[in-house]
């Protein structure tokens, strides 16, 4: 076993440990903040696995903007209704029977194959190649979705603004 296959595990366990705590967890908020691990172990996967690219979306698309409009929607929602947001979490055995059933079919997947990790350094990374077609290339069209988006924006601020 090399230091690719304990990072691979480490993020593993994080991102399996995580999303335990997400359905199992009785307040939201504590679930956000739980499922924001998950996909930071996610995107540790994503760059173990040479996708670097799907790593830096998941980074910006899910922890930076669907998670965080989820907590804002939460925390807000909370101030408004004055009732604390809590879940009753009722199917916390069955969960973790299928959560240590499943564990141990890969266990013993694992155990019984001669499996070995043929992968022994890093794999390269292509947002080098990507950032070049993006500024050379596609600039114009780089460039006309960053206004739309900045449009959009403004909108939505103007929208939500009181009056």
């Amino acid at each position: 076993m090399n230091i690719y296959d304990l990072i691979f595990y480490l993020f593993a366990a994080i991102t399996v440990f995580s999303a335990f705590a997400v359905v199992s967890s009785k307040n939201i908020i504590y679930s956000a903040y739980s499922l924001m691990l998950t996909f930071f172990g996610v995107a540790g996967l994503y760059v173990l696995l040479g996708a670097d690219f799907l790593a830096i979306v998941q980074l910006i698309v899910y922890v930076g903007g669907i998670l965080i409009l989820i907590l804002f929607g939460v925390m807000l929602t909370n101030k408004v209704n004055g009732m604390p947001i809590h879940t009753e979490v009722t199917n916390l055995i069955p969960a973790s029977i299928t959560i240590g059933l499943f564990a141990g079919i890969i266990l013993a997947f694992f155990v019984n194959t001669n499996w070995k990790s043929t992968q022994t350094e890093f794999p390269n990374t292509t947002i080098v190649a990507l950032g070049k077609l993006l500024m050379n290339e596609y600039i114009l069209i780089f460039e006309l979705l960053g206004v739309l988006l900045l449009i959009a924006l403004i909108g939505a601020a103007s929208i939500a603004r009181k009056k």
